[in-house]
């Protein structure tokens, strides 16, 4: 039965193998940005530009705490996937238990911790006084739904660890569809205002979450795991700690740079505010397709550095860099092109101001997506390989470039100059990132040589 759904990525053409994994994964990115698109565009349009920006100023500080346990699940699923390559099925599932012991620890105490910080933080970010109540409404529902944060991406992880990318996508274009019904229904119908789209997203990615549960739980054999595996164990868990934290970090270290810039934006006003969260949601729905190709290699990485055949490796990178180039020429063009346009969906035509902040920010962001694609490609290969600690440091230049824009030059340059924080943060990385995937792979032939070394924790 396993053999049906999991996919050895270890052997075959890199590109064949890379695309057929990344497109469905490509699709169920490009659904969750679209359910999530559609909250901003129902809130947009139905409730006002305040309860947009209401909604848009809370973005960073979602994207610091949900990131991180995004981040924490996909560091998870990298050593299932490495024993997976390995063939190692025992010591596979003794990670899947002890990932699921510790994501249900981290759940609890993140839950708590921010949903009581939650007020705090808004005045930390100087939220601006008109749209404080619903950007506290917002985003505290989003809070107390971590717990299906964990439980969803966990399992999608480990699902796409065992070579699986097209299950995760059709849960997703049911919680997809599901959202948008919710949305309309708590927004229009019961007028739960901003908290009804947040408790949308909760319930439709919750239920997202139990089916791929059901789902492994029926068709993966090798995921039949005994009493005696389901024990929590030191080294185990040391291990998925040392995987998963800095990927989480690498998220909320690189979100501290956009809490900043946040900050610095709301500054600005509204106006300021709202255009940012439309041009973010467009941009983020045009980026789906890198960090569907950074996704796919980390599992490929994985496998292949599990299986002793980095050669494999090296090859990978460079077919998913010429997709991405490729990818990033159509979509610059298409947001140069039509960016101001798609705006429309979430603000009335009379909204001149707002319309034209927005193209400007996709315009610009568009121009540098390429360096965007290898930050993408290069740190998720780097976390796959098992090296999770050098995604701290590549977040730590996008936190510093984001910082230093929101402080420095937003101040002086407004608008504009945040428009560039994103760009300048992605160069900033690559920067770092090239070099450190070089060294890292230096590294791995040095310590496996010719034999085939099964790789548990670097």
């Amino acid at each position: 039965m396993a053999k049906s759904v999991t996919k050895d990525m270890t052997n075959g053409s890199p590109m064949k193998l890379i695309l057929q994994f990344c497109i469905p994964l490509f699709f169920g990115m490009l659904f969750q940005q679209f359910y999530s698109m559609m909250d901003t565009v129902i809130v947009g349009k139905f409730l006002g530009v305040n309860a947009l920006a209401a909604v848009g100023s809370t973005g960073s500080i979602n994207f610091m705490i949900i990131g991180f346990c995004m981040g924490v699940c996909n560091g998870f699923a990298i050593p299932v996937a490495q024993q997976f390559g390995a063939g190692n099925y025992h010591v596979l599932r003794k990670y899947v238990s002890n990932s699921v012991w510790l994501a249900i620890g981290f759940a609890g105490a993140m839950t708590v911790a921010v949903c009581v910080l939650c007020q705090q933080i808004l005045l930390w970010m100087h939220t601006p006084q008109d749209i404080f109540e619903g950007a506290y409404n917002y985003i505290f529902v989003i809070f107390l739904g971590i717990p299906v944060v964990y439980m969803y991406n966990l399992l999608s992880g480990i699902i796409r660890s065992l070579g699986d990318s097209k299950s995760p996508l059709i849960f997703l274009l049911f919680s997809s569809v599901l959202n948008i019904v919710l949305d309309i229904v708590f927004i229009l119908v019961f007028s739960m205002g901003v908290a009804g789209a947040a408790w949308a997203t909760v319930i439709s990615q919750g239920i997202s979450g139990v089916a791929c549960l059901i789902y492994m739980m029926k068709r993966f054999d090798i995921l039949k795991i005994t009493r005696e595996e389901w024990r929590l164990e030191g080294k185990y868990a040391a291990v998925l700690c040392n995987m998963g934290i800095p990927m989480g970090l690498q998220y909320s270290i690189t979100a501290i740079g956009s809490v900043i810039l946040q900050t610095a934006v709301n500054t600005l006003g509204s106006v300021a505010v709202a255009s940012t969260a439309a041009g973010s949601k467009i941009g983020m729905f045009f980026c789906c397709p890198f960090e569907a190709m950074g996704s796919t290699m980390a599992t490929y990485a994985g496998q292949n550095v599990g299986a002793g055949k980095l050669d494999r490796v090296s090859k990978g990178i460079k077919s998913t860099s010429i997709l991405g180039f490729v990818y990033s020429i159509v979509a610059c063009g298409v947001l140069i092109a039509f960016g101001k346009n798609i705006a429309f969906l979430f603000v009335d035509p009379s909204e001149t101001a707002i319309l034209e902040n927005v193209g400007w920010f996709l315009t610009i962001s568009g121009v540098f997506f390429f360096p965007l694609a290898l930050v993408n490609i290069v740190r998720f290969t780097i976390q796959g390989l098992g090296f999770s600690k050098f995604a701290i440091l590549a977040g730590v230049c996008e936190m510093a470039a984001r910082g230093l824009v929101g402080l420095g030059l937003v101040p002086v340059f407004g608008y504009i100059a945040a428009c560039f924080a994103s760009p300048v943060a992605w160069i900033c990385a690559d920067l770092f990132l090239i070099p450190a995937y070089l060294y890292v792979m230096k590294k791995l032939r040095e310590t496996l040589g010719k034999d085939r070394v099964q790789v548990e924790e670097c």
